[in-house]
């Protein structure tokens, strides 16, 4: 209305220029008091420049205008927010501390504001105050906390009568008030559309306090915690427990479908969404915590305690880390896996009936949450192994994967589906569960097969090799790494599956690729662990596998007689430079792409997407545990027993200086493979399991096709899976699983990661667009 455009245009008051004094209440006043306004208002009324410019010329106004609009919230906090006309001067500042405050985090010379107590701010305006004034920051935040739990605004009153008797905000106990059913919280309140609404107005102007964050630079040093973050998590925080469960709660219970009625969505619209995915984010932020420089409470999923109680190991300061890693009874790990699986599957009931379910867009704040709670909290990772209900998460993840491959915009969101994937792998009952066959047929843009849920890990993983875009390189060593960590479990390999590996083997045991860059052999090594685990501790089942083994055995052959010498390498070398494609996809008998699927778009031209740090490599992200007889792991020490893999890929991670003696630099700076490099390597290949095996089997395999005149490939898999090698192979060598293991190279990952997710998520207000960001650079595809 044109009420609101007078009173809360800047330009519009020339005064505004000069300083105020912050008695004139009635100059305050109009930015709040207006009754018709929203978020989006306040920002079309509030332009960046008028900000900005407030800042540089009268930064006086600008340090009033946010110390009232504080003082007003923590008004309506003591008071409890009774009137209308309160409720609307609390929105209508947090609103208007949502617009100012990325401006006044992007400068530096502003940044401490918050921080600081107001001079005079004493009630009586003496100083005798000053002595116990809180922050600002302190201040807002515990106003805040206060607002979240207010009686009649955002949560249902408890009492009957409204009589003079309005609950006095300062005696009532939040774990009460809680906002849904769920953790340590049996009763489910009436949902109530005002309360969700003015909940999540005051949780993105808490988001908005915590995004500080953004405008530092990424520094290697990730232990340089958030200090609204730290405080708002701190034990001054009265609301701590409440609010924590009540966020995790709200997500975990979501239904988006419309409470299972299919195109119930298109009749109402859906006013839990925004909060569901505000809590989200709020929720991922607190728990920004790097594992790798603290203790965290029960990393060794040992202790015990009840709900959430004090008899733990006093663990992390941050409370809401504390709690998600003390929470331990099964329904609440029951409520927590069903609730994140459920909405991560949702993009994938589109498929079905499409537009039947309301579709949600937050699965990334969804996948990092799922990351922190198997991080943070052991034995919730453990319950997650424990039954086939992980596969509900694998299956959304490989989809996302598949679908995100040809997309330069979503290399975050591989890179975390990746890394959730080799955390779950680091355990045997991850390979062990993969072995469910696989009969929900959501539509993916994969070959059509019949198999297992481990089928479906390698045909995507190499889908997302074979035909991801150039960005994806780094992803490769972890992935051979996931399908390392659960080879010694996979009992029966498909036909499609199996002949998926033999071409990666193909693919990355080509001479050009082996000496074109310093790390690429990894990869085949990988390859033949794989090989080698699935031949010595699953021979039996296996047929499809042995039977590829045995078509591709020149593949093997070459890679025992590799040339070495100089000229052999430059050959190779020059062969590149006329095949740039990285790996081909032909000869991998593509198949028919299942039916109903899309193929994987790359991104549209100009969409935008934030930069990431990059992530450690596979020897720093994972260390390497034995597992022995029993099934249980012990961690080994470094070099106590290396296998090739693991001496190939320490001198990868060697300095420069060292590596120089085996391969040479040439003046370009460029590295160039030497025989002495490839040689290095190539006496570690780990092929005479595979040797053997094919010494055995090929003559046997040979006369059959002769006696019979067979050209029939099922006659062969018959009398292969009938045949055995017991006696025959190499003493089976340990199992050796890689596990991921917290560094501050992921945490400070995960930090850009998240951030760039929320930064592009909320562009309705567009609050942190086209300011001075320093987390990450805004790019366009």
């Amino acid at each position: 209305g044109g009420s609101a455009r007078s009173t809360l245009s800047v330009r519009e008051q020339p005064r505004f220029q000069l300083p105020v004094e912050a008695t004139d209440d009635a100059f305050w006043d109009q930015f709040w008091a207006d009754t018709a306004t929203s978020v989006q208002d306040v920002f079309a009324l509030v332009p960046a420049a008028e900000i900005r410019a407030v800042r540089e010329e009268s930064p006086s106004n600008l340090a009033t205008l946010c110390y009232k609009a504080v003082e007003k919230l923590v008004q309506g906090a003591e008071s409890g927010c009774h009137s209308e006309k309160e409720k609307q001067i609390v929105l209508n500042c947090s609103r208007l501390l949502t617009r100012i405050l990325p401006y006044i985090f992007e400068d530096p010379d502003w940044r401490g504001f918050f921080w600081s107590t107001v001079p005079g701010a004493g009630r009586g305006g003496g100083d005798e105050e000053d002595e116990n004034a809180r922050p600002l920051a302190e201040s807002l935040l515990l106003a805040i906390a206060d607002l979240l739990f207010c009686p009649d605004f955002t949560v249902q009153s408890h009492r009957k009568s409204t009589v003079d008797t309005a609950e006095d905000i300062h005696s009532i106990d939040s774990c009460e008030y809680i906002w849904e059913a769920g953790v340590g919280f049996a009763h489910s309140p009436q949902p109530n559309y005002n309360h969700d609404l003015n909940r999540t107005e005051l949780l993105k102007l808490l988001l908005t306090c915590f995004s500080e964050a953004m405008y530092l630079p990424p520094s290697s040093d990730s232990s340089n915690a958030n200090p609204w973050v730290q405080f708002f998590c701190s034990t001054e925080n009265r609301h701590a427990l409440p609010l924590f469960t009540s966020l995790l709660n709200i997500v975990c219970a979501y239904d988006p479908v419309g409470y299972g009625i299919p195109y119930n969505h298109l009749l109402f619209s859906d006013y839990r969404e925004p909060l569901v995915e505000e809590a989200a984010q709020v929720l991922i932020v607190t728990l920004d915590y790097d594992t790798s420089t603290s203790s965290s409470p029960t990393v060794d999923g040992t202790t015990t305690s009840t709900a959430m109680d004090d008899v733990d190991p006093p663990g992390p300061d941050n409370l809401f880390v504390n709690y998600l890693s003390r929470i331990h009874r099964e329904e609440d790990f029951q409520f927590i896996l069903k609730g994140v699986a459920r909405l991560l599957s949702n993009p994938l009931v589109q498929t079905y009936l499409p537009n039947s379910a309301k579709k949600i867009q937050f699965h990334q704040e969804l996948l990092v949450l799922f990351w922190k709670l198997c991080d943070f909290n052991k034995k919730f990772l453990f319950f997650v192994l424990k039954s086939s209900d992980v596969l509900d998460i694998l299956v959304p993840i490989l989809y996302f994967l598949n679908d995100a491959r040809a997309d330069q915009s979503r290399v975050g969101l591989m890179h975390i589906g990746v890394f959730i994937l080799l955390l779950l792998s680091g355990e045997r009952n991850f390979g062990v569960r993969l072995n469910k066959p696989y009969s929900v047929r959501v539509p993916m843009d994969i070959p059509v097969f019949t198999g297992t849920h481990a089928d479906l890990l390698i045909i995507v993983f190499h889908k997302i090799i074979t035909s991801g875009h150039q960005r994806l390189q780094p992803l490769f060593d972890c992935l051979l790494t996931i399908i390392v960590n659960v080879s010694p479990y996979l009992k029966s390999l498909s036909m499609v599956a199996a002949n998926k590996l033999l071409h990666l083997l193909e693919a990355f045991s080509t001479t050009w690729f082996l000496f074109s860059t310093v790390q690429n052999h990894h990869l085949v090594f990988f390859l033949l662990e794989v090989f080698n685990n699935i031949i010595q501790y699953q021979f039996d089942g296996n047929s499809n596998l042995v039977y590829a083994i045995i078509r591709k055995r020149n593949v093997f052959h070459q890679l025992a007689n590799l040339p070495t010498d100089a000229q052999s390498i430059q050959k190779a070398l020059q062969r590149k430079k006329k095949t740039p494609e990285p790996i081909s996809r032909t000869n991998s008998q593509e198949g028919i792409s299942m039916e109903g699927s899309r193929p994987a778009a790359p991104a549209e031209p100009g969409t935008l997407k934030t930069s990431l740090v990059a992530t450690p490599g596979i020897d720093k992200l994972t260390e390497k545990s034995q597992v022995s007889e029993d099934g249980t792991m012990r961690s080994l020490e470094p070099e106590s027993s290396q296998s090739p893999l693991e001496a190939s890929l320490a001198e990868a991670s060697q300095p420069k200086r060292d590596r120089r003696r085996l391969s040479s630099t040439s003046l370009s700076g460029q590295w160039i493979p030497t025989p002495d490099w490839v040689m290095s390597w190539k006496s570690k290949l780990p092929l005479q399991t595979i040797m053997r095996l094919l010494q055995v089997l090929v003559p046997q395999v040979e006369k059959i096709c002769i006696d019979k005149g067979l050209t029939d490939e099922s006659e062969i898999l018959k009398f292969l899976q009938h045949g055995t090698l017991v006696g025959l192979l190499p003493v089976p060598h340990p199992i050796l699983i890689r596990k991921y293991q917290a560094n501050s190279g992921t945490a400070m990952w995960f930090r850009t990661y998240m951030w760039g997710v929320i930064y592009l998520r909320n562009v309705d207000p567009p609050i942190w667009y086209d300011t001075d960001v320093k987390l990450f650079e805004i790019q366009r595809v």
